[in-house]
């Protein structure tokens, strides 16, 4: 066994395996160890400002030697997410957008072209309101393991006949949502809104019955007099309450309680209401040139407006 020392806490000037060059650079070292203790506080500051390298540079040169916490770390030196870009149209419709030569949504829903930059719905719809219906984590087993996103369910609206539906899963929660809004954006569709009885007033319900199904949910959407509600579970009535629709009966069948499901449901049968054509509808159209087609010089030209 081990002799314990006879006193633990005195420092041990010299050994004998020390070689007089160990010796002197050890006596030094003690020597500016014990003098940084007896200088003042001002100058120990300065001398280690002035020694010690620069945060950021790694000890190399002079590199970020003027960088301080001032000036912000990371991602904040470039601008930060307040600082809104202006929006950059890619595609002949944005082009067209926002150069002028298009007056709203429903002129772009009469020639069925497809929206691929959600700027277009903002442009348009700036009354748009969005609600983060679930957020639900979902897993995938791999071969190191499960891994772990998470599923947000974002329903996006005005209330005066305009709804989209967005789904989106990310690793972050942050990342998801902000997906889905988008997705939502893109997703869109006027929705047709009618009347129970008498025509008098602005529409408050739905023009007919309509069903939608996904899954094993099949939702069916009844008109109902005015004043009636909205008759539906909480996610299918914030659903109408964005689409619109003032008053309505709901029926519903299947495992309800799968909120995804149910609101696709919900969303097919809404958009089921401008694909049945009622009589006062059956009157002849003229077939108008479509604004890519009208504007085709315009867009030929380039990105000049």
């Amino acid at each position: 066994p081990r002799k314990k020392k006879l006193y633990p806490n005195r420092e041990i000037t010299s050994s004998p395996f020390e070689t007089p060059r160990n010796r002197t650079n050890r006596s030094s070292s003690l020597f500016h160890s014990r003098a940084q203790h007896t200088l003042p506080d001002d100058t120990k500051m300065a001398d280690r400002g002035a020694s010690a390298p620069a945060r950021g540079g790694g000890g190399f040169g002079a590199r970020g030697g003027d960088r301080g916490r001032g000036r912000g770390r990371g991602r904040g030196r470039r601008g930060g997410k307040s600082e809104e870009k202006e929006w950059q149209p890619v595609t002949k419709l944005g082009r067209l957008v926002k150069a002028g030569k298009i007056s709203s949504m429903e002129e772009i829903y009469l020639h069925s072209l497809p929206i691929k930059e959600y700027q277009i719905v903002d442009f348009f719809l700036p009354k748009l309101k969005d609600e983060v219906m679930k957020i639900k984590p979902v897993q995938k087993q791999t071969r190191a393991g499960q891994r772990t996103r998470f599923k947000a369910i974002v329903l996006i609206g005005d209330s005066e006949g305009h709804v989209g539906l967005g789904i989106k899963t990310s690793k972050e929660v942050a990342t998801a949502i902000r997906a889905a809004i988008i997705i939502a954006k893109l997703s869109v569709i006027p929705v047709r809104r009618g009347y129970w009885g008498t025509n008098l007033g602005a529409p408050h319900s739905l023009p007919t019955k309509e069903s939608g199904k996904c899954g094993s949910v099949t939702v069916r959407l009844i008109p109902a007099p005015r004043g009636t509600g909205l008759v539906a579970s909480p996610a299918v009535k914030r659903l109408l309450q964005l689409a619109g629709v003032e008053d309505a009966y709901t029926s519903s069948a299947g495992s309800t309680k799968t909120l995804e499901n149910t609101l696709k449901a919900t969303f097919t049968a809404v958009s089921n209401t401008y694909g049945f054509l009622t009589p006062n509808l059956w009157k002849e159209t003229k077939l108008i040139r479509s604004p890519l087609e009208e504007y085709a010089d315009t867009l030929r030209e380039g990105k000049k407006y």
